[in-house]
């Protein structure tokens, strides 16, 4: 099925204009999808500028190959890897570090990938498609309490053990191989939406966190991104949902301040570690433009951190 999804990338010119520090840097974009920020990124860097483009979803690096550019280095994996695909390229720092952690528009409006309740199709959800579980495969043998524990920590579903008790209910009379199949489930369960929002949104993002360790990979690759960035260097990271914006909010907090010690423990100043990360401004919101053109940026949150000298 050869159809063509249009991506808008979500805050161009706030991200550009947090992470760029030099037109000669090396550059990191940890969620190339379909390259909107990338192209973005290599528009203000000089001939002798790099771009280590990661991204897990196979679809990516066709992607890649379009722009044609020298400067662009892509690699399939996750960003949660960042410290070895950095090594792998002889790169032991680097001048600014970007992530995008949305859902792109392709990925949501092809009916093959699962990813939308809107469009039916099979219950997969991956990231990475050619490898791992399918939502439809961890669906079919796991507990109830299991379920009900993902959809509550990670979609913050209020109706999480309805939803569970009626798939488990559900899944011993016919398998639940697509998304309609799982919404028909969720709709019966859910007994009062959230104003504005499908019955199944929460749901659905649950899955998709769990099955692809979206939250596991967030909390690691933020201290490798420390780790990796020049003094002076940007972190800056776009988030769509709470769960994620808070993790990026506390881990920017904890490296931006220095450690609290009890007073009954006698290390003072000097003996403490400093702070390895400036938070740059406020969290950052879309525009009221940009929401019109592209509504779905309108729950983007975007942070920028510089690392401290050493």
């Amino acid at each position: 099925m050869n159809l063509v999804y249009k991506h808008i990338p979500v805050m161009v010119t706030e991200s550009i204009s947090g992470l760029i520090t030099s037109d000669n840097g090396v550059y990191v974009d940890g969620t190339f999808g379909r390259g909107g920020h990338a192209s973005a990124i290599l528009g203000k860097l000089s001939s002798k500028g790099k771009l280590i483009a990661i991204d897990k979803d196979p679809s990516a690096s066709k992607e890649a190959t379009k722009l044609r550019d020298k400067r662009l280095f892509f690699v399939s994996g996750c960003f949660s890897q960042l410290k070895k695909i950095l090594s792998r390229h002889g790169i032991s720092s680097v001048d600014g570090i970007f992530v995008d952690l949305g859902v792109s528009s392709p990925q949501l409006e092809d009916s093959s990938r699962g990813f939308s309740f809107n469009l039916d199709g099979p219950l997969d959800m991956r990231m990475d498609n050619s490898s791992g579980e399918t939502v439809a495969d961890w669906l079919e043998k796991a507990e109830e309490k299991a379920i009900a524990k993902v959809l509550r920590s990670y979609g913050q579903e209020r109706f999480a053990k309805r939803v569970a008790k009626a798939i488990v209910f559900n899944r011993a009379k016919e398998p639940i191989k697509t998304t309609f199949d799982l919404v028909s489930i969720i709709k019966k369960s859910v007994l009062v939406p959230t104003k504005n929002k499908h019955p199944a949104t929460k749901v659905f993002q649950a899955l998709r966190i769990h099955i692809n360790k979206e939250l596991d990979s967030l909390r690691s690759f933020l201290p490798q991104c420390v780790q990796s960035l020049k003094p002076g260097g940007r972190l800056v990271v776009i988030s769509f949902h709470s769960l994620e914006d808070r993790i990026v909010k506390q881990f920017f907090k904890a490296e931006s301040e220095p450690p609290y010690v009890p007073k009954e423990i006698p290390i003072k100043g000097k003996d403490l570690p400093e702070p390895r990360i400036k938070i740059i401004g406020k969290a950052l919101f879309p525009k009221e433009m940009e929401i019109s053109n592209n509504p779905r940026s309108r729950s983007a949150v975007l942070r920028i951190g510089e690392r401290l000298a050493a």
